[in-house]
């Protein structure tokens, strides 16, 4: 029995984004092992949420730690497993969210080197780092890794700019294996179905709610003209917000569930999706949508990997280097573009969104096979764990 510890994955995060990246890895452990002939199984090593886990499984043990109140309970969870695999919650590996989060993360990583545990820094976005300081603890802790793996180009290069010449697998985003169930399609002739994803965060700007991300536009302005310029559309579409981040206490300063609700209550044409369970659910309504757009980048994710034409509107560069890697340039970006540029790219996109659905195919394609280099170098050192361990 291989036994492998998840750090930086949740199985109940109010991020569904978060949960798309654990819920997909957990696949992946899966698949592979059946592919190798391999048993094992999974710890998630968790906070303590009372949200109900949405990973399951008789393979599958949830660990509640707090690694900086009880590092030594830590350590030895981790001592337990044969090897960690580190997803940074996506997008973590950075300093861009504060000292506080990055020493967070290095602690953790760094009671990983120190028991002795192979690391895997699963595909994610590594960088931008600020301080020299940090540049150079992430760094050292990079090098010491059994698998590097990125999801993006930007990242690859964020690595060279750090110094470090390792070997680094260009990968794609785990969440685009992430499970869902195909709706049934409605009748040809009814209205077309417009997904717009309203990002909490960005309404309440940000955590320090200031405009922390740096946004050129009233983004909650944008919401409506989005909104209002679908309902008017000729087409007669149907709108739909669509929560990424659903709070398990309404109303906190990310809840994309609370800002739709709020949109709602002034436009009440349109039809705000259920609260949802699990990631899983999230994709499969969003499968069964015509054309999709928002700042929740996993959302947008859930729309590319289930065949729907989406506009990711980007906060930070790892929109860009997503899907730029997989040839799939229809990002706007929220920083850099005006309002007005940006209605206009949305706009254009949904009335092209057929060509979008061919460039998706075609991008998904190669996100899966990079993201097939992550799987097969994950099961070889699956498999030399478990022979060295026979």
């Amino acid at each position: 029995m291989l036994n492998i510890a998840l750090l930086f994955h949740s199985s109940r995060n109010d991020n569904l984004g978060v949960g798309a990246l654990s819920v997909s890895e957990v696949e992946i452990i899966r698949q592979v092992a059946r592919a190798r002939g391999l048993e094992v199984h999974v710890t998630v090593i968790d906070g303590r949420d009372p949200r109900p886990a949405y990973i399951s499984g008789a393979d599958v043990t949830i660990s509640e730690q707090r690694p900086l109140r009880q590092p030594l309970a830590f350590f030895r969870e981790v001592r337990r497993s044969d090897m960690v695999i580190d997803i940074g919650g996506g997008d973590s590996f950075a300093d861009i969210y504060g000292w506080k989060r990055f020493a967070r993360m290095h602690l953790q990583k760094y009671l990983v080197h120190l028991a002795g545990r192979p690391l895997v820094l699963a595909p994610q976005t590594i960088g931008p780092f600020k301080s020299r300081l940090f540049r150079a603890i992430a760094a050292q802790s990079i090098r010491w890794s059994a698998i590097v793996a990125t999801r993006d180009a930007m990242s690859t290069r964020a690595l060279q700019e750090m110094g470090v010449r390792r070997p680094a697998i260009e990968a794609s985003d785990v969440a685009l294996r992430l499970p869902f169930t195909p709706p049934s399609r409605p009748a040809a002739g009814g209205p077309v179905r417009v997904g717009l994803n309203v990002s909490g965060l960005l309404m309440s700007g940000g955590y320090t709610r200031d405009n922390m991300f740096g946004l050129r536009m009233d983004y909650r302005q944008l919401m409506r003209d989005i909104i209002t310029g679908f309902l008017r559309h000729p087409d007669g579409c149907e709108v739909h917000l669509v929560p990424h981040v659903i709070s398990w206490t309404r109303g906190a300063v990310e809840d994309d569930y609370q800002a739709s609700l709020d949109l709602a209550a002034e436009f009440p044409q349109v039809q705000v999706a259920p609260a949802f369970d699990s990631p899983s659910q999230a994709k499969s309504y969003i499968a069964g949508l015509d054309f999709f757009m928002g700042a929740r980048m996993h959302a947008c994710i859930a729309a590319f990997s289930s065949g729907v034409p989406v506009v990711p509107m980007a906060y930070s560069r790892k929109f860009a280097g997503l899907f730029g890697s997989l040839g799939y340039d229809h990002t706007v970006d929220c920083t850099s573009e005006t309002p007005e540029a940006i209605l206009e790219q949305i706009f254009a996109a949904y009335e092209a969104r057929r060509s979008l659905a061919e460039e998706e195919r075609a991008a998904l394609t190669l996100g899966l096979q990079k993201l097939g280099a992550y799987e097969t170098a994950l099961g070889d050192l699956m498999q030399r764990l478990a022979k060295a361990g026979t």
